[in-house]
Formats: structure tokens, sequence, C-alpha cells
């Protein structure tokens, strides 16, 4: 597990730094403040060589452009990452760094991205990438490189990636370059949005663990929200039309019906807790991120959640990165540390003030006595 992340120069945050991480890791403050930022960077460092995660954060930002030269010539993907967004103050230069660093004892990680000038020949820096032809390269495009190095116990060799003549990444042409390059040994990661998981990517992760031990965890998840919920299964997409942000592709068994149930005549609290289980148990001996953990919750629902989270994240050795502006969220929280031996693995809340340069932490103790007094943590 982290035990700590410093991040220098990563969108909102020139310099900043997370202390005493624990098993559980939720992060409170004011809107704005930078709390999704903070789970994007630690992501960003646990992907490792795959960049497959900043292509499906910053698309979410809307933090793209089309380049109109290459859609003109009806290149394959004309999407372009603005990737000024990823840096602090919302521009690039020559000499532009940002670094995000994770320890874990004497262990360090580090993620180092830093816009250099092109010292190879334009041919080999685009070797990544055979569908760009390099007579149809502009020439501003030979110019300056998106340079990514990872730091895992060794140094490893920089990733330069070639930026556009806007200043933006084509990051479609390195993904799967990269994707393949990943070291097998990288953690899993589950990301879950505000706006929970879609279907397709609920389906494919309920794949993952059918008929394994797991899949008895996401029905005991489902089960202590409503306990008349038995079974839960996935339905073919080619019997069942659904779109993509739809409440679908999945069957439930009810104990008092003889009747097969749509999960989305269940309501949003039942997907939002299937997709916490889903992504906690395929994030096995990785990282869990989850923006706004309370989305769709009803605050009685609040400590089950927790409870379901902890207990799946201590087995499956799980680390947990959530923010949330719920008050209910956090004094639920209390359930937990009043009741488990979280001392060694540790339940923290972390608070993100505008200027500071370090989180104010709080311990279990320090949580259970603020909700037992009411002492606002947010």
């Amino acid at each position: 597990m982290l035990k700590t992340i410093k991040i220098e120069n990563f969108r909102s945050f020139q310099s900043f730094e997370l202390q005493q991480l624990g098993r559980i890791n939720l992060l409170v403050g004011k809107n704005n403040i930078g709390k999704t930022s903070i789970l994007e960077a630690i992501q960003l460092l646990c992907s490792r060589n795959n960049l497959d995660s900043l292509r499906q954060t910053m698309t979410n930002r809307s933090e793209y452009f089309f380049d109109d030269e290459r859609s003109e010539r009806k290149l394959r993907s004309a999407q372009d990452l603005d990737v000024r967004h990823l840096f602090y103050g919302h521009e690039i230069e020559l000499g532009s760094k940002f670094s995000i660093t994770g320890t874990n004892g004497n262990i360090q990680e580090e993620l180092i991205v830093s816009i250099e000038v092109r010292k190879t020949s334009s041919k080999e820096s685009l070797s990544l990438s055979p569908e760009f032809l390099y007579d149809e390269v502009p020439d501003a495009l030979r110019e300056l490189d998106f340079s990514i190095k990872w730091n895992y116990g060794r140094e490893e060799k920089p990733w330069k990636l070639p930026l556009s003549a806007n200043g933006g990444l084509p990051i479609e042409d390195y993904t799967r370059q990269l994707r393949r390059d990943t070291n097998n040994s990288s953690p899993k990661i589950q990301f879950v949005t505000s706006s929970s998981l879609g279907t397709e990517k609920m389906i494919e992760l309920f794949d993952q663990i059918v008929l394994t031990p797991e899949e008895k965890l996401v029905e005991q998840a489902l089960h202590r929200i409503d306990s008349k919920i038995q079974r839960i299964a996935p339905v073919s997409s080619r019997k069942f039309r659904y779109s993509l942000d739809s409440r679908g592709g999945f069957f439930v068994l009810l104990s008092d019906s003889n009747q097969r149930v749509p999960i989305g005549s269940m309501g949003d609290g039942i997907w939002r807790i299937l997709g916490l289980a889903l992504a906690t148990v395929c994030a096995k001996d990785g990282y869990l991120f989850v923006d706004e953990i309370d989305t769709g919750l009803h605050f009685t629902a609040m400590s089950d959640m927790w409870k379901l989270i902890w207990d799946t994240a201590k087995r499956l050795n799980v680390q947990v990165f959530a923010t949330t502006h719920n008050s209910d969220c956090w004094t639920s929280l209390t359930s937990i540390a009043e009741q488990e031996d979280t001392i060694e693995d540790g339940i923290r809340i972390h608070r993100i003030e505008k200027g500071k340069e370090t989180s104010v932490v709080f311990t279990e103790p320090q949580i259970v006595i603020a909700a037992e007094r009411e002492i606002e943590v947010r």
C-alpha cells in the first residue's frame, strides 16, 4: 500500500502531499479544491506504462480537440488530448514538468512528465505509430515531445510522444502500443466516477468474477441493500438493447417473486452498490478510486456500503481512495472504526484545503470523536 503521495505542478497543485495513507482514504473539502485531481494523479502513477487511464480521464473532462488538418487527410485518429490542462497553470512550454511520487517504506515509485525538445529524428519518434505517415507530418510536429518516465525501483527508459502542430497529444496512436508494453506485474486499477459505471463496463467486470468466490461477495453486497435479492446475472446485449448510460444489462431474482426483474427497476442505489462491489473485487491486489462515493445512496445505506468496501478491501488487498461532500458518508465510517481492528491498515479522512501543501489527516480515534461531538471535518 502507498503510505505517502507527493504531487508537483499537476493540475491545480503546485506542490501537495498526502501523508499517513491507510487502506481506506476518504478525501473531503470544498468544491473545486482538487479532490478528483488527486484521485487522477494517484491513478496515473499506479497505471504504469498504460496510458488508457490518461485518455479516459481527459476525455471525460472534455480536455481534447480535433486536428482539422488530420481530419481533412482522413487519418484514423484526429482527436488530440489538450495536455496543457495537466500542468499547473494550464500552460506548457519547453521545460514544463509535473511529477507524482508514491512511497511505501523504502520503496519509491515516481512518474515524471515533461515537455522536451525532440532530440531524435521525427521518423524514430513516430515509430510507435505505424498509421502516421512521415511525409504528412507538419513541421511544427518535429519540435516538442511529451516525455513520460516511470521509476519503479529502477529508472525506466522514458516514452517520448510527439506533440501535434497544435500542441496536442494524438493519444489514440500510442495507447495500443503502450498497453502492449505494460509490465504484467502492474497492479489492477478500477475508477468509479460520480456518474457510476456504464452497462458495458459492469458486464465486463462481472464476466471476470463469474463462478468465483468473488461473485458471492457481489450478491451479498446487494443483499445488504435489499434483503429480497437472491441472485443477479448479466444478459446478452444481442437479446436486449440498451444505451451506454442506461441502468440495464442485468436481472435479479427476488425472494418474493417467480420472475426475474430488470435491475433498472430497483433504483439507482442498487446500481451504485453493484458498481462499487464489482469494482472492489476486480481491483484485487490493486487500487480502487471512487469519485463522490455516496452518489445515489440513502444515508441509511452508507454504513453497509463502507462495511462492504472495508471487508472486501481487507480480504483482497485493495487500497481505496474516495471523495465525498456528504456528512452522513464520513460519519458512517465510525461504525467500522469503532468495531474493527483498523489501526494497522488504517482508515483515514484527509481534508484538502486551498493553499495548503498537505492535507489535514483524521485517524480512526479522531473520526469517532468528531462524529460523537458533531465536529465538522469537511
